[in-house]
């Protein structure tokens, strides 16, 4: 199906809306039905049609629609978050007494749903470095139901070998998740590589703008109908229809932005990779990434977020440096239309800094929509001062 056609026409059926280019938001929160047998129908199959906008909603359907076909996948749950969009996915696919294998490190709120949520119910979690396929094979227990993946991790960019995991847990009856907040559909598809459940966080390129959080969860639609009638409606975690319609505005200029902010991240990272005050730089389209074949392989592109570390003794170093920053915001996130820069070391006190831990001389850029000279500016003066 054409990426164009996906974004721009796919589900909107504007002879029902007066013709308008734009879809309406349909804000309601129930709908009125004449007839008892309808109303008993969706009380029977809410996945089905419209009842209450906690389950479908038709701006959310219009987004839906768009998010699984760029996907490749038969379907597509929105969420109000990335993590609810976590939490149901895992959520779905255990039961008491199961066992989780997991990527080393995954995003924080998966971790704590793996370390202090589950645990609760005899759920135990292994972690393993994902980037060989024989420490998943090795961590599988009788009782495994889920591998967790996060291909590139949004810190230091581990990748798993996608089609090869799925390859093997399929084999063994498991259900694979893989987070793909990185690359988008446009530049990976999990799917398409053999896994069950693709999720992203929405709140970054698919908004574009910094004003939406939400999470998409796409697969089969056995799968997300499942998911759908058990967590999804029974959290209550839907996205509303405003922000669905946000959405959909900022799914039509994905893909300028993707390839502007891939422009943009070749230069920076050049500049970073020759400057003194550089010791290294991490980017999976990098020469010198050690999984680049396999981000080649499985990857169409990358973009936007680089790690690199400080060549600085001191913590304050660090601190100089990001508070002189005057146009790159020091702030969580990626993928809308300002540059970031998030440090480690924010993450410790002052007292438990550890020249020696790498992490803490650590810190992430999310390269924008800006000229490029614009924020190589702004990371020179910073670097010259510190």
């Amino acid at each position: 199906m054409d990426i164009s056609y996906i974004i721009n026409e796919l589900g909107e059926d504007r002879e029902h809306y007066f013709n308008a280019v734009a879809p309406p938001i349909i804000q309601t929160s129930n709908f009125a039905f004449k007839k008892v047998e309808d109303m008993r129908r969706l009380f029977e199959d809410e996945y089905s049609g419209y009842i209450y906008s906690k389950g479908m909603n038709p701006t959310v359907d219009i987004l839906r629609k768009k998010l699984a076909a760029l996907d490749e996948a038969e379907d597509c749950l929105v969420f109000n978050s990335g993590s609810s969009a976590i939490f149901a996915a895992v959520l779905a696919h255990v039961k008491a007494g199961d066992h989780i294998v997991s990527v080393k490190k995954p995003y924080t709120w998966a971790q704590k749903l793996f370390n202090v949520i589950l645990p609760r119910f005899g759920i135990t979690t292994s972690y393993v470095d994902g980037t060989q396929v024989e420490n998943f094979e090795k961590a599988i227990r009788p009782n495994t139901a889920i591998i967790y993946l996060e291909s590139p991790n949004s810190w230091s960019f581990e990748l798993q070998d996608l089609k090869a995991v799925a390859t093997l847990a399929r084999s063994h009856g498991i259900i694979t998740i893989c987070d793909n907040s990185y690359c988008t559909p446009l530049y990976q598809k999990p799917i398409a590589l053999g896994i069950d459940i693709a999720l992203q966080s929405a709140t970054k390129y698919i908004s574009g703008h910094s004003d939406v959080m939400a999470g998409v969860l796409t697969g089969s639609r056995e799968m997300i109908t499942k998911i759908f009638k058990s967590e999804y409606n029974t959290i209550g975690s839907g996205i509303s229809p405003f922000n669905a319609w946000l959405l959909i505005r900022g799914l039509r200029t994905l893909p300028l932005r993707i390839q502007k902010v891939t422009e943009n991240t070749r230069p920076v990272l050049d500049f970073l990779k020759a400057h003194p005050k550089v010791e290294s730089v991490v980017f999976p389209f990098d020469e010198e990434f050690p999984q680049y074949i396999l981000a080649k392989q499985q990857m169409k592109n990358a973009c936007g977020l680089i790690s690199f570390y400080l060549n600085v003794k001191k913590i304050e170093e660090v601190v100089t440096f990001c508070e002189n920053l005057k146009h790159i915001l020091m702030a969580v996130s990626w993928g809308s239309y300002e540059s970031l820069i998030i440090p480690g070391c924010a993450t410790v006190s002052p007292a438990e800094y550890d020249i020696g831990k790498a992490s803490h001389r650590m810190l992430r850029l999310y390269v924008g929509l800006e000229d490029p000279e614009y924020i190589i500016r702004d990371l020179e003066q910073a670097l010259n001062i510190t």
